[in-house]
C-alpha cells in the first residue's frame, strides 16, 4: 500500500494559486514565507524578490494593472506593514492584487507571539476580503474564495493570512478536494447583464439628447470593454472623457477621445459638462474627482446616469438621476447598434464643436508654455511641460510611458493629450491612481519592461517621487529589465513648495527643498548609463541615447518648478474651505 504523500502548507498555497493560473509572485524572501517560496520554486512559477515589501506591492499591481491578470505579493508579518502603502495603491485602482502574509503562529494567537500583527484587520479597510486561514486543510478553498472575489464585480485587492505553523506544517496534497467546486482553476469572472426595461430607458435618454457626454472610468478597463467606447463615441458622434487618475483607456490620438474629465487639466471639459444634456458614466463613481455628481462640474439642467457593472458601485453612485447595472461591455455594444435605429439621428455637430475646441485648447496651451519659458523671470530653465513634450518626441509608437510625482504627473498628463491631439501614440501609460501617491514610477516600470520586453519604457518622475521609491531601481538591474528615468528636477517637493507660497503669509516655502542630487551618476554607479541636461535643445538626443545604451538608465533633466493649473485650483480651494 503506497504511502500517502504529504506536503507543506506553503507548497499548498503555491499549487492553489497556479492552478488559478497566477504567474508572477513579488516578494521580499523572508523566513516566515520560505515553504511558499519552496512551493513556487518546484511549481517553476516567477518569483521576483524586490528590496522593500512596499516595491513589491507596487510591483504586483502595475503588473496586475497592464495583463488584467491577478498578481501575488507575498510578504512576512513585519513586512506586510511595509507593504500597507502599496495596498493603499491598489485599492484606490480597484486592482486585484492578491497579498498574502506568511503571519505568526495560530496556536498562540493573541499571545504575543513572534512578530505578531493583526494584519487581516488592518487589511479589512483596504481590500474587499481579508481573512486568516485557520486549518490547512482548508487552504485551497481560501484561495478560490478570495480570487473570485477579487475578479468578480468591481474587482479589487483581497489579502490571506496564512498563520506560520500552518505554513510549515505537512498535509495531504490533495487536502480539502474532496468537496465543492471540484474544479479550481480560475473561471471568467461573472458579467452583469442589463435589466432590458431599464437598457431601454437609458437607449431612449440618448435618442432624445442632442449634446451628450460618455465618461469612461476603471470599470471599462477591468471588462476589457476600451474598444468599444472608442467605437460607441466615434459611431454615434458622443465626445469621450476619462475619469483622472486611471489607466488610460483610448489613446490620446483617438478622435472620440477629447481629454480628462477634469475643468483644470482640461479646460474644455467645462464647456462640454456645462453643455451637456446627457452625461452617461459608465464604470466609474461618483466620488471627489467627479465633485459627487454635483454643479459646477455637473449642472443641474444635465440628466446623469450611471452605468456600473456591481451593485457596489450602483449603490455608491446613488446621486445619480439614473441607474443601470450593466457589464460595461454589454452596455457600450447596445449603445454601437444604436446607430442603426431609424430614432437616432447622427447628428455630429456637438462631437466636431469638441473636437474643434480640443484643437483651439492644444493651440493655446503651447503658446501659452513657450510664452512663460521665454519670460526674463523663467531664466531660461527648462519648463516641466516642455520636458513631457520631448520626451514622448524621443518615444517610439509601441512604447510605454510611466508617469510618477505631484506637478511632475499633472504637466505630463497635460503633455500626453497635447501630443496625442498632434497623431503621437503610445503602446500604454501608467501613472499612480487615486491616492496620488508617490515612488510607484519605477516599480509600475519596471512591471511594463517585464511584460512588454521588446517595447521601451520611460518613467517621468519627479525627484521627489523618485526619493519616495527610487531603489526599486534595482530590480531592473537585477531582472535585466531596462528602463530609462527621465527625472524632472526641481530640486525639492515643487507641488508641495507652491502651495505654501500661496498660503503662507511669508509667501515663502519652507522644509521641501532638496540638495542637488546627482541622480544620474547614482545610475551609473549601478552599473547603468547616465547623462545630466540643463538645455531643452539636448533632452531628446539625450533619452534616445539613453533608450539605445540597452541600459537602464536616467536623464536628469535641471527644470524650473512650475505649478500646474491642478495644483493651483487645489490650492485657492482648501484655502478657501479652511476660511469658511
Amino acid at each position: 500500500m503506497s504511502e500517502e504523500k504529504r506536503i507543506r502548507g506553503g507548497a499548498l498555497l503555491a499549487r492553489a494559486l497556479q492552478e488559478k493560473g497566477v504567474e508572477h509572485v513579488f516578494t521580499l524572501s523572508g523566513g516566515f514565507c520560505n515553504p511558499a517560496l519552496e512551493g513556487f520554486m518546484e511549481c517553476q512559477m516567477k518569483v521576483v524578490n524586490c528590496p522593500h515589501e512596499q516595491i513589491a506591492g507596487h510591483f504586483a499591481d502595475g503588473h496586475t494593472r497592464i495583463t488584467r491578470k491577478p498578481a501575488v505579493c507575498l510578504v512576512g508579518p513585519e513586512g506586510f506593514a511595509n507593504a500597507v502603502p502599496a495596498m493603499m495603491e491598489a485599492w484606490g485602482e480597484r486592482s486585484p492584487v492578491i497579498f498574502v502574509t506568511g503571519s505568526s503562529t495560530l496556536k498562540r494567537q493573541g499571545s504575543g507571539g513572534f512578530k505578531e500583527i493583526d494584519d487581516v484587520a488592518i487589511a479589512a479597510p483596504l481590500t474587499k476580503y481579508s481573512a486568516s486561514i485557520t486549518d490547512g486543510e482548508r487552504i485551497n478553498e481560501f484561495v478560490d474564495r478570495a480570487y473570485k472575489i477579487a475578479t468578480n464585480g468591481y474587482p479589487g485587492a483581497v489579502h490571506l493570512s496564512l498563520p506560520v505553523d500552518l505554513m510549515f506544517s505537512s498535509f495531504p496534497e490533495d487536502a480539502g478536494r474532496q468537496e465543492r467546486p471540484f474544479d479550481l482553476t480560475s473561471q471568467a469572472p461573472s458579467r452583469a447583464w442589463p435589466d432590458p426595461s431599464r437598457l431601454e430607458t437609458v437607449l431612449k435618454k440618448l435618442e432624445a439628447a442632442s449634446r451628450p457626454v460618455l465618461i469612461g472610468g476603471h470599470g471599462v478597463w477591468w471588462s476589457c470593454a476600451e474598444a468599444d467606447l472608442e467605437e460607441a463615441g466615434r459611431t454615434l458622434g458622443i465626445p469621450v472623457f476619462n475619469i483622472p487618475y486611471h489607466q488610460k483607456l483610448l489613446g490620446e490620438e483617438s478622435e472620440a477621445y477629447m481629454g480628462l474629465a477634469d475643468v483644470h487639466q482640461y479646460h474644455p471639459s467645462a464647456d462640454a459638462f456645462n453643455e451637456s444634456d446627457l452625461v452617461l458614466m459608465v464604470g466609474a463613481r461618483l466620488d471627489n474627482q467627479m465633485n459627487f455628481g454635483n454643479a459646477p462640474l455637473f449642472p443641474d439642467t444635465t440628466e446623469l446616469v450611471c452605468i456600473n457593472g456591481s451593485h457596489e458601485e450602483i449603490d455608491f453612485n446613488r446621486a445619480a438621476d439614473f441607474t443601470l447595472l450593466s457589464d460595461p461591455s454589454a452596455f457600450l455594444k447596445a449603445l454601437i447598434a444604436l446607430s442603426d435605429s431609424p430614432n437616432f439621428t447622427g447628428d455630429r455637430s456637438w462631437y466636431n464643436l469638441n473636437r474643434k475646441r480640443r484643437g483651439e485648447w492644444v493651440t493655446k496651451m503651447l503658446a501659452d508654455v513657450a510664452e512663460d519659458a521665454n519670460a526674463p523671470e523663467f531664466g531660461g530653465r527648462i519648463h516641466p511641460l516642455q520636458l513631457a513634450m520631448d520626451v514622448q518626441q524621443a518615444m517610439g509608437d509601441e512604447d510605454w510611458l510611466v508617469i510618477d510625482g505631484g506637478n511632475t504627473h499633472f504637466w505630463s498628463e497635460i503633455a500626453v493629450n497635447l501630443a496625442g491631439y498632434q497623431g503621437k501614440k503610445l503602446g500604454g501609460i501608467l501613472h499612480p491612481g487615486t491616492f496620488s501617491l508617490l515612488g510607484v514610477g519605477v516599480s509600475f516600470a519596471v512591471s511594463a519592461k517585464n511584460i512588454h520586453r521588446d517595447k521601451n519604457v520611460v518613467l517621468i518622475s519627479g525627484d521627489g517621487a523618485f526619493l519616495s521609491g527610487g531603489l526599486s531601481i534595482e530590480a531592473a538591474f537585477q531582472e535585466n529589465r531596462p528602463i530609462t528615468v527621465v527625472i524632472d528636477n526641481n530640486g525639492g517637493l515643487d507641488c508641495i513648495s507652491q502651495q505654501q507660497e500661496r498660503l503662507f503669509e511669508s509667501g515663502t516655502h519652507y522644509a521641501t527643498d532638496f540638495r542637488d542630487i546627482p541622480f544620474h551618476t547614482m545610475f551609473e554607479g549601478l552599473g547603468g548609463h547616465g547623462e545630466l541636461v540643463t538645455r531643452r535643445e539636448d533632452i531628446v538626443p539625450a533619452v534616445k541615447r539613453a533608450i539605445a545604451s540597452g541600459k537602464t538608465a536616467c536623464v536628469n533633466v535641471k527644470v524650473k518648478g512650475v505649478i500646474s493649473p491642478i495644483v493651483l485650483a487645489t490650492t485657492s480651494k482648501r484655502d478657501k474651505a479652511s476660511i469658511e
